[in-house]
């Protein structure tokens, strides 16, 4: 075996994770590992400081007994809302970047995104979404799909998402467990160039959720409401984001540990198991990720081929609470070359 180093990076000295690590002092990574390790508290104290993060009241203790896994109460008492520190900037930088198969880019500034979310929030709450309810969500990777997510977040109700390639018990054996009350769909998706409707599926899917109330249409393909038909109780999104008047963006302040996002186990071995994830835990640990592992920095682009389906799409629209570009794709990366993914890579820097 080999010692020989492969790689290393230049100018590690101005790297976030080497600053951080000379900041708790020590000398090598490792030191910092086995430091994170021995003391929990001073690290995840340190994560929270360093990334300043928004909230309305201070925890009392950052953990009562971090040897209790599970059971362990992290920063008690604090209160956060996990979509405020997403739209933390507004200005006019670069928030979403996005392609799709057979879309031209399409392009939110951190203003444009906040004014957005705040357009949809205010139908949300009109339409009767509260704090704990469930937001389910049959959607294309596009800035929609992450402007409703953030309007339920800033809420307080609960996301969850599938891919619209999904068929039907996929869908049912995921959402029929958490009981959405609000059903987020596109029209269409794109694939190898062909244009796949959704519309007769999530309207099966619907009539067997009784828990849902109202179902908003994502004009993906620019079907829209139209190509659910007979269909009722439906909200066309795009009539929402067109409107002139911004309305003031209210977010509820709610514990460290309450739930945003319901994720799934694959399925394999049974009905897939719902997977719950906190506001606090989930913005610390992406936040750590992003800034320590990635280097992310808000003059950054970051981008991560991924569906709606999958926990990297949490994960990577986390990088807008580091202020950095979060680029999309959705659609097949190999249409209609090989080449497709790489060339978006390209142009999108």
């Amino acid at each position: 075996m080999t010692s020989n180093i492969l790689w290393e990076p230049k100018n590690k000295e101005q790297t976030q994770l080497y600053q951080f690590m000379t900041s708790v002092d020590c000398s090598t990574y490792n030191e910092l590992y086995q430091w994170s390790v021995n003391h929990p508290a001073q690290f995840w104290e340190k994560i929270w400081t360093d990334n300043d993060v928004i909230h309305s009241q201070p925890y009392h203790q950052v953990v009562d007994d971090p040897t209790r896994m599970p059971g362990a109460t992290w920063f008690d008492g604090a209160r956060l809302n996990f979509a405020e520190n997403m739209l933390r900037y507004r200005d006019d930088n670069i928030a979403l970047s996005f392609k799709g198969e057979q879309q031209d880019v399409e392009s939110y500034t951190t203003q444009e995104l906040y004014d957005a979310v705040s357009k949809v929030a205010k139908t949300f709450r009109q339409i009767g979404l509260e704090q704990g309810d469930c937001v389910a969500g049959v959607v294309a990777n596009s800035p929609e799909t992450i402007i409703t997510m953030l309007a339920t977040l800033s809420i307080g109700a609960i996301w969850s998402s599938c891919s619209p390639d999904f068929g039907i018990e996929g869908i049912l054996s995921r959402f029929s467990q958490i009981k959405p009350k609000l059903i987020v769909t596109v029209d269409a998706y794109y694939y190898k160039g062909q244009s796949v409707d959704v519309a007769q599926k999530v309207k099966t899917i619907v009539s067997q959720l009784p828990s849902v109330k109202n179902t908003v249409v994502i004009s993906y393909a620019g079907k829209g409401i139209d190509s659910f038909c007979d269909a009722d109780r439906l909200i066309d999104l795009s009539s929402i984001l067109e409107t002139s008047d911004v309305p003031a963006l209210k977010f509820e302040q709610l514990p460290f540990d309450h739930p945003i996002y319901i994720l799934y186990s694959s399925g394999t071995t049974g009905v897939p198991k719902c997977i719950v994830h906190g506001a606090g835990g989930t913005l610390l640990q992406h936040l750590k990720e992003l800034k320590l592992h990635c280097d992310l920095k808000r003059q950054d682009t970051l981008f991560y081929f991924t569906t709606c389906g999958w926990m990297m799409w949490n994960w990577m629209v986390s990088g807008l609470a580091v202020g950095a570009t979060v680029v999309l794709f959705d659609g097949n990366p190999f249409y209609p070359t090989v080449n497709a993914l790489w060339q978006w890579v390209d142009d999108s820097g």
